[in-house]
């Protein structure tokens, strides 16, 4: 029996997942991972690639917050140029759900289960993914924003002198 209130091309799919599936939300969160030791030579980094980012230390490494989640990928991208072989992960928050991805060189490759990378995070990591504090707020962070060319430089000359 037809409806006349609707029109005479209406019709319902025979899989109705197709309804459901939006455009995905922009992520909420995005960390970038690193094996990098201290927060300041990363955020220099970042600085002279554009990337702007709250750098905060961790016993397992800097890890990146990124101020705009959009450009999650680009921003894992140029991250993981930055540090060329070694790998860097990349954790995303949207709608609730948490993803994990490994780049090297510039270049996804491949997901991570993100529990496992998780399992044996340090606190803050996780503190920072939930959005139960913001990076601004970890003692000890580093922003790239605002960080002119010469002292980036500076930063990243001083610290390789260190070594």
């Amino acid at each position: 029996m037809a409806d006349e209130n609707l029109p005479d091309d209406f019709e319902v799919p025979d899989d109705l997942s197709s309804l459901l599936d939006g455009p995905a939300e922009d992520p909420s969160v995005v960390l970038v991972v690193t094996q990098v030791a201290a927060p300041a030579p990363l955020a220099a980094a970042c600085a002279i690639a554009k990337v702007e980012v709250d750098v905060v230390p961790t016993p397992i490494g800097a890890i990146a917050a990124l101020r705009d989640p959009r450009a999650a990928a680009d921003g894992a991208a140029a991250i993981s140029k930055l540090l060329r072989t070694v790998p860097v992960i990349l954790l995303e928050r949207r709608e609730g759900q948490i993803s994990a991805s490994r780049w090297v060189a510039g270049d996804r490759d491949g997901d991570l289960p993100a529990g496992l990378v998780l399992s044996d995070a340090p606190p803050v990591l996780e503190d920072l993914l939930l959005g139960s504090v913001q990076a601004s707020d970890v003692e000890g962070v580093v922003t790239s924003v605002g960080m002119s060319r010469w002292q980036a430089m500076r930063t990243i000359a001083s610290s390789a002198k260190r070594k």
